[in-house]
């Protein structure tokens, strides 16, 4: 499971470089919501999570590590391109509530991570 959200946030951080090319060669910096969203909750907390994995098999090998691939993978995409669709001016209702559906399912699988954490990672796997 490790490997997979490494992969996912390899994936982020080519597409929040982008961005920040994108904006740095135009000008334009309507993205920069987006850019730092890619890179932060994409990139560097999808990284975290990885190596989190692949240090704690336990917690890997969980359902809940399954459901957390599996809502962060539906929900961030969701959250960022309708992020990105607001950033360019197109907001209608259907587009803010998708924003907010993403948001919802990125941050329940958040909250899946954490809940795995605490379940099946204790101090003695630490020393190992």
């Amino acid at each position: 499971m490790g490997v997979r959200f490494l992969k996912m946030a390899v994936v982020y951080i080519l597409v929040g470089i982008c961005i920040g090319i994108y904006m740095g060669t135009t000008l334009n910096f309507a993205l920069t919501s987006v850019h730092a969203h890619t890179n932060l909750f994409g990139w560097a907390t999808l990284a975290l999570c990885g190596f989190t994995y692949l240090r704690f098999p336990k917690a890997a090998g969980s359902p809940l590590a399954k459901w957390h691939f599996w809502l962060q993978g539906i929900g961030l995409p969701v959250m960022l391109i309708s992020l990105t669709l607001m950033a360019h001016g197109y907001a209608p209702n259907w587009v803010t509530s998708l924003k907010h559906f993403g948001e919802s399912v990125a941050g329940i699988g958040i909250f899946v991570f954490a809940v795995n954490v605490f379940t099946n990672i204790k101090a003695m796997d630490i020393h190992n």
